[in-house]
């Protein structure tokens, strides 16, 4: 799986530039035609790689039921996002990556409850669910390249 967490590193690396490259009322503009914000779609990443990977494993997640409540697919902004909050989703980026990739060295992931995507793609294991982590963060990172050209 070292190629796993090479990569998605790299994605996490190119998602960051964002809150680098942004200032905070860029981060929480949704411009004219988008549903949502760049801030939105970096949490939206962090939350859905912990509930694909750790909760359909049954096993607790590195984010709190508030975040999953605000990010988790179907949501959109509801507030505007503090500077504070902004460096949690920071840290995050990369704190639940190496805590996965060290999860996965120590074989904690026992059991998954299958799941299909909205996309159609079928998750047997969180090993699947890691590699389809790949192309969830793509779009994302795409909508983001969108939302840039309109702040």
């Amino acid at each position: 799986m070292g190629d796993t967490f090479a990569i998605t590193r790299t994605s996490r690396k190119i998602i960051a530039q964002f809150l680098d490259n942004y200032s905070l009322e860029q981060l929480n503009k949704v411009p004219h035609g988008f549903n949502n914000n760049l801030i939105w779609n970096i949490a939206h990443i962090v939350v859905v790689q912990q509930m694909l990977v750790y909760n359909l494993s049954g096993l607790p997640m590195m984010v709190s039921k508030e975040m999953v409540d605000l990010y988790k697919r179907g949501t959109k902004p509801e507030h505007e996002v503090t500077q504070a909050e902004v460096d949690v989703i920071r840290e995050l980026l990369t704190t639940t990556i190496d805590q996965t990739e060290k999860d996965f060295a120590d074989r904690i992931f026992k059991n998954y409850n299958e799941f299909t995507t909205m996309t159609g793609f079928n998750l047997k294991s969180a090993e699947e669910a890691m590699a389809f982590n790949y192309y969830h963060e793509a779009v994302h990172t795409g909508v983001m390249m969108g939302i840039r050209k309109f702040i």
